[in-house]
């Protein structure tokens, strides 16, 4: 794989300063072309052994094209905040928005590739280290995120030889330490990992492209006239609404009626006394669990949806009465804002991840793509049906990360839900709880009704079920989402 990058490709100085000028003019041009249509995202991945010329081609971008509109996020070990976060968090917080370049330098190769390089992962945690990586990247693709990945190349003997030079030049000799000389001799191994990684994630969304590091003229033009030509290529497409997706096959259709939600036995018993006994003893066990010493190193999400009026709100205020407030954050989820509709669709759920030995409650969430765009037709049928397995990984990226997801869908009938929207017309201090879309989404309960089973059946994961809340008895419906949280947070902790 890297057989061309070792032939000792250079380029003559004076073609080198012959064709600068020109290739610049050419990158500002599709920069601010980009900046104007606002048509998709540029990540620039740069990788690849050290001494190879990382560094000066993440400054040469910068210098060729406006820096105001480029985003260059340079990744070392992770913080202790980042730790306690996703593998991914940082990577998803670092992603630039349409219209935008974003470089990124020790990004989310690196890692995996260093830990097997050291022999503290072993080759299945590599590979799938790798899958979630290629299912991330189509995910970007799809989005409409193009991807440019470099790796910079050099042979065995090259990279001794330009370590010591960078090492004797006082001006560079900062950047040679003792991890460079490490991995410089750990080089046949480096080599055949970063071989085996690149074979696994050069897709045709998103391939790689291997950059002879040896002659900064060289290097400095490939990069530079690969960079453009990927960004035209695109550019001209995005001029024939290159966006347009494709329909994916339909969902298989039931032979009866019979569903998950006509299924419930909606009106569930429970009087005021047993409620306020039940009540008292769920909220002592939650508020228990969350100021545990075990829970210091998990955290807990909690996700809410359901049908309008079925009562979220209130069985989030039974939830937080019970913890203290300094441990959790409520996130109401709307239409998404303009700033968020720039980047992928689950970027504005990623920057709201809780750290460890706190919990973030979602009202609404993630799961709006399946349900409100899919039956509002604000996204393409492809875009919803991708959704599913999207959802999947991420909650299970959640999980590993030490994340307890529990997820309700608190469901009411059609009646009682026209009686509820009357007391709310009725009460002042409620009215504000109303609203027009409220009543058009009654008109399409019964499609609500398919996505959300299909919803159900599709994402409901060992690590991350969801959990049927009858809740035409609110009391009921209270004490049985306390219960399960209890339930699952004690699993969690042992």
């Amino acid at each position: 794989m890297f057989e061309s990058a070792e032939l000792g490709h250079k380029t003559d100085k004076a073609e080198y300063d012959a064709a600068v000028p020109v290739l610049r003019a050419q990158l500002l041009d599709a920069q601010f072309e980009l900046l104007d249509t606002k048509a998709f995202a540029v990540i620039v991945l740069i990788n690849g052994v050290d001494g190879a010329g990382k560094g000066e081609t993440v400054n040469l971008l910068n210098a060729w094209m406006d820096p105001r509109h480029v985003q260059t996020s340079a990744f070392d070990s992770p913080t202790s905040e980042e730790a306690e976060r996703p593998f991914m968090w940082r990577f998803w917080r670092a992603l630039p928005p349409r219209g935008k370049i974003g470089i990124m330098f020790g990004n989310w190769y690196t890692d995996p590739i260093n830990e097997r390089v050291e022999k503290r992962s072993k080759k299945s945690d590599l590979d799938q280290r790798l899958d979630e990586i290629n299912r991330f990247e189509a995910m970007l693709a799809r989005e409409g995120v193009l991807l440019v990945k470099f790796w910079f190349h050099l042979s065995k003997d090259g990279q001794r030889k330009r370590l010591k030079a960078l090492e004797k030049d006082p001006r560079t000799r900062w950047r040679i330490t003792e991890q460079e000389w490490h991995y410089a001799d750990l080089y046949d191994r480096y080599r055949e990992i970063a071989e085996h990684t690149l074979r696994r994630t050069s897709t045709g969304e998103a391939p790689w492209m291997i950059v002879d590091g040896s002659d900064p003229c060289f290097r400095s033009l490939a990069v530079g006239r690969t960079l453009h030509d990927a960004l035209r290529k695109r550019l001209e497409v995005a001029t024939r609404k290159w966006a347009a997706r494709q329909s994916a096959p339909p969902l298989p259709s039931m032979p009866d009626e019979r569903n998950l939600l006509n299924s419930l036995q909606l009106q569930q018993p429970m009087e005021k006394k047993e409620y306020g006994e039940l009540l008292e003893h769920y909220q002592g066990r939650l508020a228990l669990l969350t100021r545990d010493d075990p829970f210091r190193k998990r955290s807990l999400i909690l996700v809410f949806e359901g049908a309008d009026a079925a009562g979220k709100g209130g069985t989030i205020r039974r939830v937080t009465a019970a913890i203290d407030a300094r441990r959790y954050n409520i996130i109401p989820v709307s239409a998404p804002s303009e700033e968020e509709r720039a980047q992928p669709y689950l970027w504005r759920f990623w920057r709201h991840l809780p750290r460890q030995g706190r919990v973030a409650i979602f009202d609404r969430s993630w799961y709006g793509r399946v349900l409100v765009e899919r039956v509002e037709g604000y996204c393409s049928e492809a875009d919803w049906m991708r959704a599913y397995a999207e959802i999947n990984d991420f909650e299970d990226q959640l999980g590993v990360a030490g994340a307890v997801v529990v997820k309700f869908w608190l469901h009411i009938g059609q009646d009682e839900q026209l009686v509820r929207f009357k007391a709310r017309e009725a009460e002042a201090h409620k009215r504000f709880k109303l609203t027009p879309e409220d009543w058009r989404n009654r008109e399409k309960w019964d499609d609500y009704g398919r996505a959300v089973c299909d919803m159900v059946d599709r994402t409901s994961t060992e690590n991350s079920p969801w959990t049927l809340v009858e809740a035409e008895n609110k009391l009921f419906a209270r004490i049985k989402v306390l219960r399960t949280i209890c339930a699952r947070l004690e699993g969690a902790l042992g």
